[in-house]
């Protein structure tokens, strides 16, 4: 059985996710499609809108077969570890290829791009180290290092696009460590990364659709605004969440509970946690007192530095109290495969690759956790916490459960 693997947080699974999953598969001839999936807490630095399990649901009723999730060490990083964690999962599942959404739509540039990179690498960092020095922040002084260093090749992918830039890290992982999985793309189509609104009638960006979501004030009238925009069985499974838990889940839910952190932990304890640094916690316990909302406290942090989803992922680790101890001996794992959820076809698939899979393979979680599974958990039980307490006991009791079972 030939597999191709995407990476996805599906936040929520919209018609834009489907096209890529649909044209992967069409695209590369795969007989499955595998997706690894962030869980609780998301890339940008957010809370998840719904469990894992509701966006694992979507994504098999919605053409996946085999979903896994992207372990929280990885799905909470920059770019470069988000992309990292993500293709050696779906190299140790014996993926045959994987493929990505992008500006370009088409892998050589990429594959050009890597080697040109790798060739000046040091000038490369040297760069980026002028250009942080400067006071930009990380993404803006990549993307100003790349351009000194391949601004010339005017057919290179542009670094300054997210998916452009996500897209060449995925390529980097793979063949930097020379993996067997290919590299694939397709074009991204109408909407934009970044749109806060909806641009088509029938595509939109997660971004927009969350705005969407959260601009009433209440969900359920909300989600009836971007019906247009998802698959049935995402509505469907938006309704269901709402209908069960009585919210989907957004940063202010939890800023009670982060301001609590930020004031109550002293500012050597706020040193020791993960991506706290350079003295930005003395910035962070200054605008807890003085902030009402996850919103204002963030403007008041943000500087041209520190942009907004670099403090969102510090706060996601001053919630989850991740310290740089724990998330480097999560790093130096040798990984881990958690399944979320599959279809027949994925079942018969981790059947004939189960064992030699290059990782371990879990589908509950036990009472023995490796560091990196301990975090999963721990945040899983964190993003539960801005339910009532009966939703907090049933999401909890989840995480012990089987994976989730669908047939197509």
């Amino acid at each position: 059985m030939k597999a191709v693997g995407l990476v996805v947080e599906y936040n929520p699974f919209h018609n834009g996710h489907k096209y890529h999953l649909q044209e992967s598969q069409k695209s590369t001839e795969a007989d499955v499609v595998v997706a690894v999936m962030s869980g609780s807490f998301l890339q940008r630095g957010e809370p998840a809108l719904t469990s894992k399990w509701t966006r694992a649901s979507m994504a098999l009723k919605g053409g996946a077969d085999l979903v896994v999730e992207l372990p929280y060490a990885y799905s909470t990083q920059h770019a470069e570890h988000f992309a990292s964690g993500s293709i050696h999962i779906l190299e140790a599942l014996h993926c045959d290829f994987f493929c990505f959404g992008s500006e370009l739509g088409e892998i050589t540039p990429f594959e050009t791009l890597y080697q040109i990179m790798s060739q000046r690498e040091a000038e490369y960092n040297e760069r980026l180290k002028f250009h942080s020095s400067n006071g930009n922040s990380y993404p803006k002084s990549a993307s100003l290092a790349f351009l000194d260093i391949a601004g010339d090749h005017i057919d290179l992918p542009d670094l300054s696009k997210p998916n452009n830039i996500l897209g060449y890290q995925y390529v980097r992982a793979a063949l930097k460590n020379g993996f067997v999985i290919q590299p694939a793309t397709i074009k991204r189509i109408k909407a934009e990364y970044h749109d806060p609104r909806p641009t088509d009638d029938f595509i939109a960006s997660a971004t927009s659709i969350r705005s969407c979501l959260f601009e009433n004030g209440s969900e359920s009238q909300s989600l009836s605004s971007v019906m247009p925009y998802l698959p049935t069985e995402s509505v469907t499974g938006l309704d269901m969440y709402v209908q069960e838990f009585g919210k989907l889940h957004q940063w202010e839910d939890y800023w009670h509970m982060l301001k609590y952190k930020l004031i109550s932990t002293s500012l050597s304890q706020l040193a020791e946690l993960y991506e706290v640094e350079e003295g930005i916690h003395y910035r962070l316990k200054e605008a807890a007192l003085e902030a009402s909302s996850f919103h204002e406290f963030v403007t008041l942090v943000k500087t041209k530095r520190y942009t907004w989803t670099r403090i969102q992922r510090i706060c996601v680790h001053i919630l989850n109290q991740v310290t740089k101890d724990q998330m480097t001996k999560a790093m130096n794992e040798n990984g881990h495969i958690r399944i979320l959820g599959m279809s027949r076809a994925g079942q018969q698939y981790l059947s004939l690759h189960k064992k030699t899979l290059e990782m371990p393979l879990y589908s509950k979680i036990g009472k023995d956790k490796s560091t990196s599974l301990a975090m999963d958990f721990q945040s899983a039980t964190i993003h539960a916490l801005s339910l009532n307490p009966n939703a907090q006991k049933s999401l909890w009791k989840r995480e012990l459960l089987a994976p989730i079972r669908i047939e197509k």
